[in-house]
This record gives C-alpha cells, sequence and structure tokens, in this order.
C-alpha cells in the first residue's frame, strides 16, 4: 500500500510526535508498504511565534497539491493540524479522497496556557479540522472518550511504543548526585508543567534532560537542578537509567512517551491521574498516580524495576505500526466487526 504522510512535526524538533511518526514510517517499510512523507523540509518555513524551534511552511498549497497529485496514494494520513496538514486537507476535500488526522497533542489546553483562548473555541477549530476524516486517531482510550464528550466523531484508539533496543537499563550514565535522583526529560515548556516536578520539597537530586523555549529560565530559577539540556539515542537512555524516579508532570499530554521509555530502563513513573499516565501506568506496579505528586515520586520506591521492563517490552513499535496500517487500509469506514479487532489490537499496543 501507497501511504503519505503530512506531518508539520519533524525533525530537527525533538518531541513524541516526532518520535512516534519516524518510528511508524520505519515500521511500515518494515511491514512491506511504500510510504511517503511531507514535512516542512522540502518548504520555506519560518520559525513559530514564542517557539522557534518549531518552523512552519510558509504558502505551502502549490507544493502540496503538487506533491499529492503526483503521488496517487493510497492512502493519506495528516498527522498535524498545522499550515501543511491544512493545505493537505483542502487537496483532500476538493478532490473527494478520504483521508486519516491524528490528534497528537492536547492543543486547546496548551493554547489556553499561552493566549487567552476559550477552551471552547479551540475545541470548535479542532473539531472542524478533524470532523471531515474517516476517523482520528488517538493514543488512549481516555484521550478517545475526551474528543467524544467535546463533540469529535469517528475517533479511533493507535497506542505507542517503545524503543526497546536504546532504551534499556544498561551503562547508566554516572551522575556524582545525591540519591535518590528524580529525572524528567521532554520538551522544556510550560504546557509540560516542570516546575510544578522542580518545586517538589523533598530529599535528593532533581534531574531535567531536554530542551525548549522556558529552558534558560527555569535554568536561572533553579540553579540546584542539574539540566542536561537535548540528549539522543543511547546516550539518553543511560540518564534515563541512571534515575531512581522519572517524574511526569504534565497534566495535558495524550499520552507521554516517555513513560514507557523511562519504563523500558527500569525506571518507575510518579505522575498525576489525568489523560495520558493513567492510562499507561499500572498503579503500584509500574509506577504511582497520586494528586499529590510528592507522595507519588516517594511511593515509587517500592517500584519493582523488572516489573516496569517487562511492561514496556510488551509495547513494541511494530505491533502499534500494524495498528496504524490496518487503519489506512482503503481509507474507507471500517466495519463493526473489523473496527472490534483493530480496537483490541490497540489495547494490547498500550
Amino acid at each position: 500500500m501507497k501511504i503519505v504522510i503530512i506531518t508539520d512535526a519533524w525533525s530537527p524538533q525533538v518531541n513524541g510526535v516526532v518520535r512516534t511518526l519516524k518510528q511508524t514510517r520505519k515500521n511500515l517499510m518494515l511491514l512491506g508498504h511504500d510510504v511517503h512523507l511531507v514535512t516542512p523540509e522540502s518548504f520555506k518555513t519560518v520559525p513559530c511565534p514564542s517557539y522557534p524551534s518549531i518552523r512552519l511552511a510558509v504558502f505551502p498549497g502549490r507544493k502540496v497539491r503538487e506533491i499529492l497529485n503526483k503521488l496517487n496514494a493510497d492512502a493519506v494520513h495528516i498527522a498535524t493540524e498545522g499550515p501543511l496538514g491544512m493545505a493537505a486537507r483542502r487537496w483532500c476535500i476538493k478532490h473527494r479522497v478520504n483521508f486519516t488526522t491524528s490528534y497528537h497533542t492536547q492543543f486547546p489546553e496548551y493554547l489556553q496556557l499561552r493566549l487567552p483562548i476559550p477552551l471552547s473555541w479551540s475545541y470548535a477549530w479542532f473539531r472542524r479540522f478533524h470532523g471531515k476524516a474517516v476517523r482520528t486517531l488517538v493514543p488512549t482510550q481516555s484521550q478517545k472518550q475526551r474528543l467524544l464528550d467535546n463533540g469529535f466523531e469517528h475517533i479511533e484508539v493507535w497506542g505507542r511504543g517503545v524503543d526497546t533496543e536504546i532504551f534499556t537499563p544498561d551503562n547508566p550514565q554516572k551522575l556524582n548526585l545525591t540519591p535518590p535522583i528524580m529525572l524528567n526529560m521532554g520538551r522544556v515548556a510550560i504546557e509540560k508543567n516542570i516546575e510544578a516536578f522542580l518545586n517538589l520539597n523533598l530529599s535528593g537530586s532533581k534531574v531535567v534532560v531536554g530542551d525548549g523555549p522556558d529552558l534558560k529560565q527555569l535554568q536561572e530559577r533553579y540553579p540546584d537542578v542539574l539540566f542536561t539540556g537535548a540528549k539522543f539515542g543511547k546516550e539518553l537512555a543511560s540518564y534515563v537509567a541512571a534515575a531512581d524516579v522519572f517524574v511526569f508532570p504534565s497534566k495535558t499530554d495524550t499520552f507521554g512517551l516517555v513513560i514507557l521509555e523511562a519504563m523500558a530502563c527500569g525506571v518507575p513513573v510518579a505522575a498525576y491521574p489525568v489523560t495520558g499516565p493513567a492510562d499507561v501506568i499500572e498503579n503500584g506496579v509500574t509506577g504511582h498516580l497520586n494528586n499529590d505528586l510528592s507522595q507519588a515520586v516517594k511511593d515509587c520506591s517500592t517500584i519493582n524495576p523488572k516489573r516496569c521492563i517487562e511492561f514496556a517490552q510488551k509495547n513494541s513499535w511494530l505491533a502499534c505500526t500494524e495498528v496504524f496500517a490496518d487503519f489506512m487500509h482503503d481509507n474507507k469506514e471500517p466495519t463493526n466487526k473489523r473496527n472490534d479487532a483493530i480496537t483490541n489490537q490497540a489495547f494490547w499496543c498500550l
């Protein structure tokens, strides 16, 4: 099957969406599919206001039309709602081509953190964007329910995986820090609620691995915290493996891919009981969920790291990509029977 994926999120961005799409492309090709990506790399771009590391394509309509006309793909998947995603959506609607979309991030909530925009306005825009898709893919069951509660339709679950060849408990980074080591990794931005972690009054050491628009100001405000900047591959995994507990303070993530990556390194996860963590963490087994994040961190000391590793190893990218490919097949509304089978597969992917 020839599949084209359109995404505004791509390298050099470092985030869960980009990692998910790269792994999906890799595993789709392993499954024998012909995969084409339309990314900002092929377009003139400008930095996103207030977030310069994100590059947005400028007036991409004509080039997107030319690419999609030439490819004549069997399936079109629009992964993001940015300029490229909007251009591809217009082309699909004009040419009566069925397409699927993804809802990776709780953008209405993110926008409200940065701008005084009512949630109802944002949800109305996103509902309209995804409304023409034959199905919209979300990473968890609770995110599916959230969108259904906000008037979305045709929502399906497509889980996430972890690269267990990179994320392992082997060769932890040697950190000269006072234990226990509490670590967070990911995009350093306001929507990640990192200060809830940094403000915890707990003994031990705090480490933040990652880059983002708020890194500099947080470094200045929290001089006792180790900020490593962005790390990649095995080096990234070595920092995670050195931690005693992974702290995930975000309340707006739809999944939290880093949660699985931490578990694969044998590190239990402390988080709030919200969409994303509540779908991934088995409370008391692979981590702890608590509205009191300090208590969740303390409780993680009782977790057996082997249980975390076992859970992560069940969540391969190949299994998740098979779910994605099933949703792409024919790009038509699935029958109830087939839809039930895919839903069950998606559950085990999680």
